[in-house]
């Protein structure tokens, strides 16, 4: 049997194939595209062929396993996969040899692979948070220039922006100079609009994302990427307390013996997703709803003893245990006022 890897990369690729032996079978740099793939691969007998996880790998993985072989998706953080490979002298060649190794012996980590239909919800989310960040930093050219002429526009909700900025008396000179970033503002709130329809459409009929808008803080966007994001409720064990650590929510730490240090969280893992969860902790810090009264008290009783930071980001991270449990239980969020409802009833 065969060993091969590709070191993958935007324009052009690095390809080894190695026999049981480690004897070179093939060593070539391609370009990146299906025509070039199908070249290589295609007349060859079933193989495996390891590619580190990156932006280009599923699609290469899918063109792979179309033609027969066995496509190992790794992750490119675990170490021992690049072997005795000296970073100091990095070389497309030297990574793919190391790859193709780890291929022939086994060592590597699989990194998951989103389902197809998760993988189009990711997309179709990335797409509404670039439209979301195109109206933020439209607004605020916008109340950059009215404040350059000593002017503001009023506080409040975004997709209200310009009914606000109507009510400001400009100068002609600047209600000029804004008109194009005024229809970009209209066009682009527009398709907003049309897209949060979509999105809200989807978590209608989406059961598993209608049971996390259970949750206190938790509406369509945080339901529908947080199941996007983490794709299964079998990737991580059923361990709740491993997503968070993928999440980067939970804290760094530097122990050594009798000394225990912990710091500032470690940020790894998807941003998009461990910021909308601290939104939603804020939300939940702030509202005065009964299904978050619990989680509200205890933020709360953290807060004075480590401050408010630290506790809106304890009870993201407490939050995405929540929901995850919730998605592996298939249950609802239930409140501690309503379970003590509920055993008094």
């Amino acid at each position: 049997m065969e060993y091969g890897a590709i070191d993958l990369h935007m324009r052009r690729s690095e390809i080894r194939i190695e026999r049981e032996d480690a004897t070179v079978v093939v060593e070539q740099r391609v370009e990146t595209t299906r025509g070039a793939f199908e070249k290589m691969f295609g007349h060859r007998a079933r193989m495996r062929i390891l590619i580190e996880s990156a932006t280009e790998s599923e699609w290469v993985a899918q063109c792979l396993e179309a033609l027969g072989h066995e496509v190992i998706v790794a992750d490119p953080n675990y170490a021992p996969m690049y072997g005795q490979r000296n970073r100091r002298v990095k070389t497309d060649k030297r990574d793919v040899r190391a790859l193709t190794a780890a291929c022939r012996t086994g060592t590597y980590r699989l990194a998951s692979r989103v389902s197809a239909a998760q993988r189009t919800r990711r997309q179709d989310l990335r797409v509404r948070r670039h439209l979301v960040q195109v109206r933020s930093r439209t607004i605020s050219l916008i109340r950059t220039l009215v404040r350059q002429e000593g002017l503001r526009v009023a506080r409040g909700a975004s997709d209200t922006f310009l009914g606000r900025l109507d009510r400001v008396r400009l100068p002609a000179a600047l209600t000029a100079t804004l008109v194009p970033v005024r229809e970009v503002l209209t066009q682009v709130q527009a398709t907003l609009d049309t897209v949060e329809e979509q999105v809200e459409r989807i978590a209608e009929t989406d059961d598993t994302a209608q049971r996390l808008m259970t949750a206190p803080g938790v509406g369509p966007i945080v339901a529908l990427t947080f199941l996007a994001v983490l794709d299964t409720p079998t990737r991580f064990g059923g361990n709740a307390r491993r997503v968070s650590a993928f999440l980067g929510l939970v804290p760094s730490e530097d122990s050594s013996g009798e000394r225990h240090h912990k710091g500032r969280i470690t940020k790894t893992g998807p941003p998009e997703l461990r910021s909308l969860l601290i939104q939603a902790a804020w939300v939940i810090w702030r509202g005065r709803s009964a299904e978050g009264a619990a989680l509200r008290a205890w933020a709360h009783a953290l807060a004075a003893r480590r401050g408010r930071r630290i506790a809106v980001v304890a009870l993201a991270r407490r939050l995405s245990r929540i929901l995850f449990a919730m998605w592996r239980d298939e249950t609802e969020f239930k409140s501690r006022t309503r379970v003590a409802t509920a055993a008094a009833a």
